[in-house]
């Protein structure tokens, strides 16, 4: 029989083992959960948090309470003094001259100074460094051709000239180069955490920032935990304590989590569901910069023709696809560049501006594929649909399968990978079609067109006169020349067919109300600095 001693030790331990269960998780690394933690479900597990080389919105979002910027996206998506306290401009406004707030430090504790901000934003256009964020940063006197070892590290237009002034020179004058220093790719990173280990923004333990949190936990493929960063600049109006962000791909599984009371906040509900949570006030409908579309790999067959690929873009009803299997506020795309950003005027809408520049006709797709050589006796070879798991990407690939079978007989199949597996497949060209969208990182028609300058870019495309064409909309003044230059490049775009676009995004998404004071900015992602439960 057990005596009340031993009875007393294992209650002692069993109360002792509850408590680190709630601290530390199962295997989730440390966790600490109770009424007041925020419990957003994360869509996608990130690749990386390392500022220079991550590519997707969900990194982004995490960067968002992880790291500041020299300004900072307020709830109207303009620029807010964030590390900077203040800042000048040269009279030709390509000389910015950024003086720091005193004493700011990285979450480790260690000073953080203008010297971070120029190894950083050197590091990420390094060519060494492999960093997708690089063309980002090309608004730099000769940031673009260090990124092209075209000139020295020395030579680029960032210079801390001590531990609180930065000094930065650009190309020619950027009027949205503020909101641009609002992204990641701009955020500073900690030279010696950096420079000791390359893997160090893939884990908790390495893993070195400055926003409003800082990461305590992170189960790959399972969650991430947050706490408040007591060592950011502006803690005082940080309310929130803990954050717990589960990671799933499902939007089933995000859904049930939510209503199950497991956690507060998830993106992009099933469609089958979102009548229902509409009705229950559960969906609502945030901003965002972006679109969806499928890119053709001009390097593979049959889509080495553009009129293929212009062919295969025109039989689909793209009315359809939103109707009936994305809703969500989305709208239809026939061009690349979403509405929402303005014209150099101030007042008319670029996207309103510019054409149509896809149409639909069945009739028109089949001569165009009978004219390059494709019949009954000729078929079409195999066609392969890549996209990352997702039910969404699912049902979009089926009906875009459905209709290429129906309107040309193709044989087209669907594979779906892990999303690391996907974008690193999709970047190498290991495909013939895959799905794809862009968000902004800073709101300017620009930014979408440079998607098809950059070399390395995921459909494959080269070509010096677009190239060109990019460089000249970078370092031209005149406002109206620029507008009519990105018109120009969009055309081009088109012309070749490197792209069908199906829809422009919103940013659809669940809440149970708890959570306030939080908000969306126009690049889809949830701000939760200063909000609470």
């Amino acid at each position: 029989m057990m005596d009340k001693r031993t009875l007393l030790k294992l209650v002692v331990l069993a109360f002792g083992a509850s408590i680190l269960l709630l601290v530390f998780g199962y295997t989730s690394g440390p966790k600490i959960v109770d009424e007041h933690t925020i419990r957003y479900v994360l869509e996608q597990e990130p690749s990386t948090l390392d500022p220079a080389k991550s590519s997707t919105s969900p990194e982004a979002t995490v960067q968002l309470q992880l790291f500041d910027g020299l300004v900072r996206l307020d709830d109207k998506g303009e620029p807010e003094a964030a590390l900077a306290k203040s800042w000048t401009v040269s009279d030709d406004g390509t000389r910015y001259t950024f003086h720091l707030r005193p004493n700011l430090k990285w979450s480790n504790g260690e000073p953080l100074t203008a010297h971070d901000f120029e190894y950083a934003w050197k590091r990420t256009l390094d060519p060494s460094t492999g960093a997708d964020s690089a063309y980002m940063l090309y608004v730099l006197k000769n940031g673009e051709a260090f990124n092209n070892e075209k000139a020295d590290r020395d030579d680029v237009g960032v210079e801390a000239i001590d531990d609180d002034t930065l000094v930065v020179t650009l190309e020619q004058p950027t009027a949205y180069f503020l909101k641009l220093l609002a992204s990641h790719g701009y955020y500073p990173v900690n030279k010696k955490v950096v420079e000791a280990n390359e893997n160090w923004a893939n884990d908790a333990e390495t893993l070195v920032s400055n926003g409003p949190f800082k990461l305590l936990g992170w189960q790959h493929n399972g969650e991430m935990n947050f706490v408040k960063n007591e060592n950011y600049w502006d803690a005082d109006e940080v309310v929130t304590k803990t954050m717990n962000w589960p990671i799933s791909e499902s939007q089933s599984t995000r859904l049930t989590l939510v209503e199950g009371g497991e956690a507060d906040m998830m993106v992009e509900p099933p469609v089958a569901d979102q009548q229902r949570l509409e009705e229950a006030g559960l969906l609502h409908i945030g901003p965002m910069l972006g679109n969806y579309y499928y890119l053709f790999n001009v390097k593979a067959e049959p889509f080495t023709n553009p009129d293929v690929r212009k062919a295969f873009s025109m039989v689909i009803n793209r009315k359809e696809i939103v109707k009936n299997i994305v809703k969500g506020g989305k709208e239809e795309a026939y061009a690349f560049v979403p509405y929402g950003m303005l014209e150099s005027n101030g007042t008319e809408d670029f996207r309103e501006t510019g054409s149509y520049l896809v149409y639909e006709d069945v009739e028109q797709a089949k001569e165009l594929i009978k004219e390059a050589g494709y019949d009954e006796n000729h078929p079409l070879p195999p066609i392969t649909i890549l996209y990352n798991t997702s039910e969404m990407h699912k049902a979009i690939a089926e009906a875009i399968q459905a209709t290429w079978h129906k309107a040309f007989g193709a044989d087209v199949r669907l594979q779906n990978q892990e999303t690391k597996v996907f974008l690193a497949n999709r970047e190498a060209g290991k495909y013939q079609v895959a799905r794809a969208s862009w968000v902004a990182d800073y709101g300017d028609p620009q930014n979408f067109l440079e998607v098809f300058s950059a070399e390395d870019n995921d459909s494959q495309y080269h070509n010096e006169d677009y190239n060109e064409l990019i460089a000249q909309i970078r370092s031209t003044p005149d406002g109206a020349r620029r507008d009519a230059l990105m018109h120009k490049a969009e055309q081009m775009i088109f012309d070749e067919s490197l792209v069908m676009p199906l829809y422009f995004t919103t940013q659809p998404y669940v809440s149970n109300g708890t959570i306030q004071n939080y908000f969306w900015t126009v690049l889809g992602q949830v701000d939760f600095k200063k909000a609470y439960k």
